[in-house]
């Protein structure tokens, strides 16, 4: 990035350059444009960099405050880069995305209807010119930024006299992107409005023109407008405080209002220019007058000093109050101001809106709440804050009114200029007049395909850096959580130690049930036809039954929230009763419930899918449901963890443990076991994932304890999404007897050489001088205990080593399934139980 001078005052598209440059390249912007559309900006990029840049903007220490506070406008200080770093947080940016398009990532194709092939998303409408006002240190950049969200190409014009804070700010903002997708979004340029021929060149173009001013600016600018470009006017507004008869007696309504009157100087649109009273009574409104004058002259005098009106404004201020004085003799108005003219209060018998010449000039006119709608409807072009006082009755009804009669907004009174992230500005969102909506109508060719753009282009973000975290790390992290951020707690299941406790906001858990959502679409689920049993376990902050509570929901889905239960017998009547056809649960709660409700659901023969989570179905266990229950379809409803959400998800050319990334949520690396380097291709190593869009939390480079391998080229389903396969935890590898044994080839050998379908559980104990190593089994006639020992003798080397060293006693034995060690929230089967001192 190269330093700008007085002599280069344009950002383009990465560099500063001066106005030789900058001319000859606004006559080839129409092909800038195109070239930089062709490549997505992801909105988590963009999201990534402001946050950076918020983070720097509100540390006085941080080398980036010191460099743009170099370029703040005289007599600015340092809150203005405060004001931009709060806007420019992830919470606040994320929050407004929600808020105006529906979601963190509104550029992507997805289904509004799971039902349906139908795709809608906000595209950018393209190119958006922003016209900046001069003398607003904030507005350039920020309607700038705004544009980002929504995608577009920006173009940005600020004022000739203005300092080249914007350029300097979205060149930092910029540089944050390694990609550089953003750098091809941001054009600055700094001319006069004179300069005719560049507002023509960088509007002829645009697909969207943003105006800031009054209505001499806009109609300047709409000269320039081709036809058929969206203008979008944030002009100069009218705003006006209505107060009832008992709040224009109460004293704090008065202090409230004399502070918005004062804050900003009425410089704020949403600053009362007039005071409305709910009355007919000129006397009722002159005495109002004098009591708040009392008030106003009471304020203290503006923080930080300012210059004061300039010679026009001041030239407005004298002759509105004359003609004010003089209009007195009439009976009209009556005027009360300050000796220095600091202060002015007009009253006016006349209702009709009135603009104020600002600087703590008010108008006071009376306004009985029959008349609003034909007092102010004439004026909606101008209108925008009502702030009003009285009762909750009176508010309600008031409210209402005034949005009738164009008012875009409502405050109580001493609230006019305040408002909250994500607002509409004068009556509609910025960012949808920034997007367009758009559709694609597919077949049912693209009935598992949630999300259009998964077959047209891999998602990509920057990639992780930082320290890997394990549980411990994570946990330890929980407590520095800001509680505005943990809204909903989960605990894990503890299959592999102690239940660990998971926190999400709403808005994130929103987006991962979603994301769950497009997964289980993905894998075959038809929420227009399936009929679903959720038999997940439900209770003890266990998210397992809410969160595929919560995917259907989403998906519009027919349900049946049973939830596993003891009672086998009923929930396989409810099953009959309704018709089920598909079976959501985990796999060794679901071997069970058929097995001993076998019978009856063979007898009804309804059940056609099974879509599990949280284990696995050996290969011998699908087949055997296949076959005794006429199963057809047996798949992973989601891969994921407590902490992270759905991280994987299988397709219909997925089988076993092969998954798709959920990639607009997490990125994956894969490590050495022994060492925090990538591993080969196709070698297998440590699940190592970095989750993005979690506000609040920074879960990056998270080992979550699973073991797998990346998968080559693109998938026949054709998604982008990166595989994976999943093969087995770091705790299914035992230290036993000075040898590593693995459960899961304990668990092959069983399945492949005796053809055992059945749950398998290995318990270490110690016995005597040596160890134990008992494998308990359920009983089946065709894998005895004293078949499968041999067969594991014969088919695992190490195991037999140890036996033969007499270092290690092995154990099979059969039992009830009921009677194997569960972790107690989820019902998940505990695959290794080590009982050893």
């Amino acid at each position: 990035m190269t330093n700008g001078t007085t002599h280069h005052p344009h950002y383009w598209q990465g560099a500063f350059i001066d106005d030789e440059e900058a001319g000859r390249r606004l006559a080839g912007l129409p092909a800038a444009v195109e070239a930089a559309l062709a490549r997505p900006l992801e909105t988590e990029t963009l999201l990534a960099a402001c946050d950076t840049l918020a983070t720097a903007l509100l540390d006085p220490a941080h080398p980036t405050h010191a460099r743009l506070a170099r370029h703040l406008p005289e007599g600015e200080d340092a809150s203005v880069l405060a004001e931009l770093g709060a806007f420019l947080g992830r919470r606040e940016l994320t929050r407004k995305l929600r808020r105006e398009l529906g979601g963190t990532a509104p550029q992507r194709l997805g289904r509004p209807d799971a039902r349906e092939t139908v795709y809608e998303a906000w595209a950018p409408v393209g190119l958006v010119a922003h016209i900046a006002p001069g003398n607003a240190a904030t507005v350039a950049p920020l309607s700038l930024v705004e544009g980002l969200l929504a995608g577009n190409v920006n173009i940005l014009k600020t004022s000739g006299s203005d300092t080249l804070l914007a350029q300097h700010l979205l060149a930092e903002l910029a540089a944050l992107d390694e990609s550089g997708a953003i750098a091809e979004r941001v054009i600055v340029l700094s001319f006069s409005s004179a300069r005719q021929e560049w507002l023509r060149l960088m509007c002829a173009p645009a697909d969207a023109v943003a105006v800031w001013g009054g209505e001499a600016a806009v109609e300047g600018v709409a000269a320039h407008v081709p036809a058929g470009c969206r203008l979008v006017e944030w002009g100069h507004k009218i705003s006006f405080a209505y107060l009832t008869r008992d709040a224009w007696r109460d004293a704090e309504v008065l202090d409230a209002l004399a502070a918005d009157v004062c804050l900003y100087e009425q410089q704020a649109c949403s600053s009362p220019q007039v005071v409305y009273l709910d009355t007919e009574d000129a006397d009722e409104v002159f005495a109002f007058a004098e009591r708040f004058a009392t008030v106003l002259a009471a304020m203290p005098p503006a923080e930080p000093p300012t210059d004061g009106p300039d010679p026009a404004e001041e030239a407005e201020l004298t002759t509105t109050e004359l003609i004010a004085r003089l209009e007195g003799h009439l009976g009209l108005t009556h005027v009360v101001s300050a000796p220095d003219g600091s202060w002015r209060v007009m009253a006016d018998t006349r209702p009709a809106l009135t603009a104020s010449p600002l600087h703590r000039s008010v108008w006071v006119k009376p306004l009985p709440r029959r008349n609003i709608l034909a007092t102010l409807r004439p004026m909606r072009r101008y209108l925008q804050t009502a702030g009003i006082a009285g009762n909750r009755t009176d508010t309600a009804q008031l409210a209402r009114l005034t949005l009738a009669a164009g008012a875009t907004r409502v405050t109580p009174v001493g609230a006019m200029q305040s408002g909250y992230s994500g607002e509409p500005h004068d009556g509609v969102y910025a960012l949808q007049r920034y997007s367009r909506r758009v559709a694609v109508q597919a077949d049912e060719r693209f009935a598992t395909t949630a999300c259009l753009d998964d077959l047209a282009r891999p998602v990509q973000f920057p990639a992780p850096s930082g320290p890997l975290l394990d549980k411990a790390a994570v946990q330890e992290l929980n407590h520095d959580v800001d509680r505005r951020d943990a809204e909903l707690y989960f605990r894990s299941g503890g299959s592999t130690g102690t239940p660990a406790l998971s926190l999400f906001t709403y808005d994130d858990y929103d987006t991962q049930m979603h994301a769950a959502a497009r997964g289980l679409l993905a894998a075959g689920y038809d929420p227009a036809r399936d009929r679903t049993a959720n038999l997940f376990y439900c209770g003890g902050m266990y998210g397992g039954f809410i969160s595929f509570f919560s995917i259907l929901e989403r998906l519009g889905g027919v349900q049946m929230p049973i939830a596993a239960s003891a009672d086998h017998r009923a929930t396989a009547e409810a099953i009959v009763a309704h018709e089920v056809d598909t079976l959501f649960g985990m796999p060794s709660y679901l071997w069970q419930f058929l097995h001993e409700e076998g019978e009856r659901l063979r007898a009804y023969g309804g059940i056609r899918r099974i879509f599990y989570g949280g284990e696995h179905f050996t290969a011998e266990q699908r087949r055997t449901l296949a076959e005794t229950f006429g199963i057809e379809t047996i798949r992973s409803i989601t891969y994921g963890s407590t902490d992270l959400g759905p991280l994987g998800y299988q397709c219909a050319e997925s089988t076993g443990g092969v998954h798709h990334l959920h990639a607009d949520l997490h990125t994956l690396e894969i490590l050495e076991t022994d060492a925090d380097r990538p591993v080969a291709p196709g070698d297998t190593g440590r699940l190592v994932f970095t989750t993005h869009a979690r506000r609040g939390q920074n879960l990056g480079r998270y080992v979550i304890g699973d073991l797998g391998r990346a998968l080559p080229g693109r998938c026949p389903c054709g998604s982008h999404a990166p595989r994976f396969e999943l093969l087995g935890r770091l705790g299914d590898v035992m230290r036993v007897a000075t040898y590593f044994l693995n459960y899961r080839r304990i668990v092959a050998i069983a399945e492949e050489d005796r053809g055992y379908a059945g749950e398998l559980q290995v318990l270490l104990t110690d016995a005597g001088p040596r160890e134990r190593l008992t494998v308990r089994v359920e009983d089946t006639p065709t894998a005895t205990p004293d078949d499968l020992r041999t067969a594991l003798l014969a088919g695992y080397p190490e195991l037999r080593s140890a036996v033969e060293e007499r270092l290690l006693d092995l154990v099979v034995e059969t039992a009830d399934t009921a009677d194997f060690h569960r972790t107690a929230s989820s019902g998940k089967l505990r695959a290794v139980v080590d009982e050893r001192h």
